[in-house]
């Protein structure tokens, strides 16, 4: 996405362009469920000077405004991409953490429908599959066929 396109979604959104949104939303869409420590690091050259709380001030500005989205796995910390508006799911490995998108599980967005939402309007559902990745389902066989000899 070149910077144009990123200035128009800000513009859009109702915040300002700055160079520290733009240069966050250039890191994610390089580097989808990316956590803020490592958005810091992309930014740094760009933005010398920057501190990772401005990053976390854009973040969730950035989140707030709906131009990320913001996933929470459980153990891991806050992981943030610009694939928004679909409301997908992830599958997260147990072992090395590795994300990866999964389109909506069956039928339309919320994707579920809960048997009583309590009196709710649901309007997102998220959804996140524990599993291992297939490098570390590789390095686990590789592991018990030595075990084996």
């Amino acid at each position: 996405m070149d910077t144009a396109q990123l200035e128009n979604g800000l513009r859009a959104a109702g915040l300002r362009v700055t160079s520290g949104r733009i240069a966050v939303l250039a890191a994610l869409s390089d580097r989808p469920h990316t956590d803020a420590e490592t958005v810091f690091r992309a930014v740094l050259g760009e933005l010398p000077g920057t501190s990772i709380q401005n990053v976390h001030n854009v973040l969730g500005d950035l989140s707030d405004a709906g131009l990320v989205r913001r996933i929470e796995p459980a153990g891991s910390a806050a992981l943030y991409e610009r694939r928004i508006g679909d409301n997908h799911h992830h599958v997260v490995c147990t072992s090395c953490g590795a994300v990866a998108d999964v389109d909506c599980v069956v039928g339309h967005a919320p994707c579920l429908t809960p048997s009583d939402a309590s009196g709710f309007t649901v309007s997102t559902a998220e959804v996140t599959f524990w599993g291992l990745c297939p490098s570390c389902q590789q390095r686990a066989s590789q592991v018990s066929s030595r075990a084996d000899v």
